[in-house]
């Protein structure tokens, strides 16, 4: 019987997955099933003492169910789970399970207690001391087939959710098609940005864009061209700015958000031109065409973020929106820049 947390997990994250539409419900089943599919064994520890009995195991398990490796020494095996996690481990040693279990660890293994007699008081042994399951020395095959497939199986939901999770996380936070930060992403890391500098009183500088006439240019290339000069356009943007510490964002379909912590409005004017300059005075390249762009820009600069202005975050992005419009309406391929004044302290 599993007794850890990652049933209860694994339970919880199904019961949720059951409540979804249909049509969602059965992609997330068919990409689990794929990754199933091709992930190999999991990688699994044998810690037994008794050298015969720990290569029975060896053999009886076979390679396909799990990738094993065997130590009879049990200081050997908290070395070997510390180098490197495995998600199941098989051990005789109670007084190893109970130095495992409580490691505090992003993730936990699976341990089967290999009880010397397949005894309940045996087996409750194991399972107080932190097992997750328990076999006796003397277990049939179909039985240990079993149990250690139970184990693989939650050793490989374990997995897959922990891969699905960082994924789904990466498509919260980034744009596909462009692969710089998601309007999700801007919409939740911007008004930060904008408190940290408020705190200790820093400037801040934000640059909105927009690709000119893209519509046009999406009609000539098609859709796919479209999609190319996107991705050239978030890369081209982010030549000019530094690395770790300035950030673009996709807010619209063509339109981008650039965010210059510690940058006030001079230095950000001049960031703006050169971003202006560096997307107007080299051609894109699409299907093997150069193909000529130009956009448009709006800033809104902070000497120093004042403290206690109630929706900040907001205001600064409605002064760069309205500075982009000036910029479209004016003719297009230029900046235009406004400067929020301190308030006083």
């Amino acid at each position: 019987m599993r007794t850890g947390g990652q049933t209860t997990v694994i339970k919880r994250v199904l019961e949720r997955r059951a409540q979804q539409p249909s049509a969602i419900q059965e992609d997330t089943t068919a990409t689990i099933a794929v990754m199933l599919r091709v992930l190999p064994p999991p990688r699994a520890l044998v810690a037994i003492a008794d050298a015969g009995i720990r290569r029975d195991f060896e053999r009886r398990i076979p390679p396909d169910m799990l990738e094993l490796e065997a130590v009879g020494d049990e200081s050997e095996a908290l070395v070997s789970l510390v180098t490197e996690f495995r998600p199941v481990v098989i051990t005789d040693s109670l007084e190893l399970i109970r130095k495992v279990r409580p490691q505090q660890s992003a993730r936990a293994p699976f341990i089967v207690y290999v009880a010397p007699l397949d005894e309940p008081r045996e087996r409750e042994a194991g399972l107080l001391s932190g097992a997750d399951d328990c076999v006796g020395r003397r277990v049939s095959d179909r039985e240990l087939h079993a149990r250690i497939g139970a184990a693989r199986r939650i050793a490989e939901l374990e997995n897959v959710l922990r891969i699905a999770l960082v994924e789904n996380r990466k498509l919260s936070t980034t744009d596909d098609l462009t692969r710089v930060a998601s309007r999700r992403f801007f919409s939740k890391h911007f008004p930060r940005e904008v408190e940290r500098a408020a705190r200790y009183g820093r400037p801040l500088s934000l640059i909105l864009c927009d690709i000119d006439y893209f519509k046009n240019a999406n009609d000539t290339l098609g859709h796919a061209g479209g999609d190319e000069i996107l991705k050239h356009f978030g890369i081209r943007l982010q030549e000019s700015l530094r690395r770790g510490v300035d950030w673009v964002a996709r807010i619209g379909g063509e339109e981008f958000a650039v965010v210059l912590p510690e940058t006030p409005y001079d230095h950000a004017l001049d960031v703006a031109r050169k971003l202006r300059a560096g997307v107007a005075n080299r051609p894109f390249k699409v299907n093997g065409r150069d193909v000529e762009i130009t956009a448009s820009f709006g800033l809104c600069g902070l000497d120093r973020v004042p403290v206690g202005e109630r929706k900040l975050a907001e205001q600064v992005l409605k002064v760069a929106d309205a500075a982009l419009y000036r910029s479209k309406n004016s003719g297009r391929n230029r900046v235009t820049a406004t400067m929020l004044p301190a308030r006083p302290r």
